[in-house]
């Protein structure tokens, strides 16, 4: 069963404001000037840059020739070390379901009250898919990934997780097919369907597709996600 963490009550201003840049980066995708850095941070440009510096330093942002701010390789290596074993089990189902269904794949972690998206796999070939970048995060209690989560979860730290707020039904229902699916909770128009990874050291994760549209039936398509977890799970066994 997954673990709650515990929280500190103290924090740096100055460290929050450096991972904030990084994720107004992330979310952008494309490179950004510190103007506007410094605008979207609501601090004047002169913390910006001085911040962007210690950044630099640390490979976690470069400059383009045009001195526009983009991730830097840095956070890249940092990525890689997350859960490397869990990481290198999962990538290979993702790749093989995102070809199978033209689907984006992703496996999602539970952090705090959170479901955070750990890697993600779109298919090839593609006119237009969904982007699922890792550290997208949305309430563990919303979407077919949280379900799966929750389902991996006692109640007793369920309480201290998501206090006042029930398990969702679709717990049992996960429990009897082997997945969950969830339709506009987290980004509107999208269906998702997600199954439950078990862990070997504690901890939750979830392996799902999502989508807007598709002649293939849900049944199917869970049954796949289903099957793409339990080798996840025996890929974890074998390391």
């Amino acid at each position: 069963m997954a673990t709650i963490p515990s929280s500190s009550g103290s924090h740096s201003q100055t460290l929050a404001r450096g991972i904030r840049i990084l994720e107004i980066l992330a979310d952008a995708r494309v490179p950004l000037t510190i103007a506007q850095l410094a605008e979207r941070l609501e601090v004047h440009r002169s913390i910006a840059y001085r911040i962007l510096r210690t950044l630099e330093d640390h490979h976690l942002v470069a400059r383009d020739a045009s001195g526009r701010v983009h991730m830097g390789v840095g956070v890249a290596e940092l990525a890689q070390a997350v859960q490397p074993d869990l990481q290198t089990a999962a990538l290979p189902e993702l790749t093989q379901l995102a070809g199978d269904l033209t689907m984006t794949a992703f496996l999602s972690v539970l952090e705090r009250a959170d479901s955070v998206v750990l890697l993600s796999v779109e298919p090839r070939h593609q006119a237009a898919t969904i982007v699922y970048r890792p550290g997208s995060r949305h309430p563990v209690h919303l979407g077919a990934p949280g379900i799966a989560l929750q389902s991996l979860v006692d109640d007793q730290n369920w309480s201290k997780l998501a206090p006042g707020v029930p398990k969702r039904q679709e717990v049992e229902q996960l429990s009897r097919l082997g997945y969950a699916v969830t339709r506009g909770e987290v980004i509107r128009g999208m269906t998702a369907v997600s199954s439950a990874v078990r862990l070997r050291r504690g901890g939750a994760a979830a392996l799902s597709v999502v989508y807007v549209e598709t002649e293939l039936v849900e049944s199917y398509v869970g049954d796949l996600v289903r099957a793409a977890a339990e080798r996840v799970e025996r890929n974890l066994t074998t390391r």
